[in-house]
């Protein structure tokens, strides 16, 4: 039995007459083109999108964007791969006019437009505001952990680093003491002082990254990319934020941080949420990793609304058993505390650092209560209440299982497409904090582009472009 045979290396074939023919009217490509043509590069902040009068003029910039667009959404990310697609790949042929930048080009293109293209991913979330994608009635905000370039190998505990510090100065000395000699002798080559002097310029600049790493106060730094910290399990990485709106699971806002937990990222992410829709007033749900009683208020105070739930510490002395904090009731008007047994627990001191109020009750009344041997083991009952206890009441008491299920239903899902279909393995190809910015920015961009052509489709897409 034979195999399925195919035609001869020699057989004459008709090939359309123009690449045109070859894209199809509701393609991705001409979808990605429709959207950059309508982008104010100047406005923006693009390098060059402003060309000079001489000098051989640049790539223009709105066709690099269109190829990192096209890259990213067909999980590329490596200029030097991006180089050789154009070179083969008939749908960016099409896309750059046949353009063929070199792999120099892209990757500089990517590392010096941060910002723009941040801006360039908020013009995007107007858009499909504009095309009825977002509602901006529910938002949830969630953060995941992203590996940085940086290996595990590059982690150094403190008192490496401090051991590295002392041999980075004694080599720094011993440059000093040949540049000084190469100095007093004429005769030696001009090449060997500038060697040196280059080389002490990289130990200085190394000396002063681990300087600036003590200084932060970390206890495990990341030689090759300071910026980065350690996360537990996975290396040298960073903490990537988002808020994403509930109607079509499209990320409003986002933004990435050295932080190790999500504690003091409810705040931004819900103003950068509402900047991004405009001043709206929404609904903001999150998991109990972000109950943060001052920044729900400081958020309720602008208009959004906050579902989150607070976990409690419990009274774990006398093996669990002793009345939990919930038996003590609150009196706002008095700012006391009325225990089991009716007594009083009287306001006694404010714990800054940890914004809470302790309140205590009389020895006096401890001492003679019966219900004493189930409510404390000390001379007398204290209760702690946070600074912002209300504002921590209220927003749990909203985070109804409804609400959490629309949490979960709602922000893991692009985290996983992010990870998984744009970026494939959920680690940086670019260092440092605005490298890995720069990334995540691209790669909501990609990502949203491809929930809004799933939703519309390409041709009604394009018409909302055009």
């Amino acid at each position: 039995m034979g195999y399925v045979q195919g035609q001869s290396r020699d057989q004459s074939s008709l090939f359309p007459v123009s690449l045109d023919e070859l894209v199809g009217a509701d393609h991705v490509c001409r979808v990605i083109a429709a959207f950059v043509a309508r982008l104010d590069l100047v406005e923006l902040g693009v390098g060059h999108a402003r060309t000079k009068a001489t000098g051989r003029p640049p790539y223009d910039p709105a066709d690099l964007l269109m190829l990192y667009l096209y890259g990213y959404l067909n999980r590329i990310r490596s200029s030097r791969r991006l180089e050789r697609e154009c070179q083969r790949n008939v749908e960016l042929m099409w896309l750059l006019h046949r353009l063929t930048p070199d792999h120099k080009t892209i990757a500089e293109f990517r590392r010096r437009n941060g910002q723009p293209l941040r801006r360039a991913g908020a013009e995007f979330v107007r858009f499909c505001a504009q095309a009825g994608l977002i509602r901006g009635e529910w938002v949830a905000v969630d953060g995941t952990k992203f590996q940085a370039v940086a290996s595990a190998k590059a982690i150094l505990e403190d008192a490496q680093v401090a051991e590295l510090q002392a041999k980075l100065e004694q080599r720094i000395a011993q440059y000093l003491q040949e540049l000084e000699s190469a100095d007093q002798q004429p005769g030696e080559p001009e090449a060997d002082a500038q060697a040196l002097r280059a080389a002490l310029a990289q130990l200085e600049q190394r000396k002063s990254e681990l300087a600036m790493a003590r200084s932060e106060g970390k206890t495990r730094h990341v030689t090759t990319e300071p910026e980065a910290v350690v996360l537990k399990g996975k290396g040298p990485g960073y903490n990537v934020q988002t808020a994403v709106d509930s109607e079509h699971a499209l990320i409003v806002a986002h933004e990435i941080n050295t932080q190790a937990g999500d504690n003091a990222c409810l705040q931004r992410m819900g103003q950068a949420a509402q900047q991004a829709l405009e001043g709206k007033e929404f609904k903001l749900v999150a998991d109990a990793g972000y109950a943060n009683g001052e920044q729900a208020q400081a958020l309720e105070d602008l208009g959004v609304r906050v579902h989150v739930p607070v976990k409690r510490a419990v009274n774990n002395q006398g093996d669990g058993e002793l009345f939990n904090r919930t038996l003590f009731r609150y009196d706002a008007e008095a700012d006391m505390y009325i225990c089991p047994a009716q007594h009083l627990l009287e306001r006694k001191q404010i714990n800054a650092p940890a914004k809470m109020i302790l309140y205590a009750a009389r020895a006096s009344d401890c001492g003679a209560c019966a219900m004493k041997a189930r409510c404390t083991q000390a001379t007398r009952r204290m209760v702690s209440r946070h600074l912002h206890e209300t504002a921590l009441e209220r927003i749990h008491e909203r985070a109804t299982p409804e609400a959490m299920r629309l949490r979960r239903c709602t922000v893991e899902h692009p985290f996983a497409a992010l990870k998984y279909q744009i970026f494939e393995k959920a680690r940086f190809v670019l260092r440092g904090l605005a490298g890995a910015g720069t990334e995540i920015a691209l790669a909501t961009l990609a990502y949203n582009f491809k929930r809004a052509l799933a939703v519309l489709g390409g041709h009604r897409m394009l018409k909302q472009l055009v």
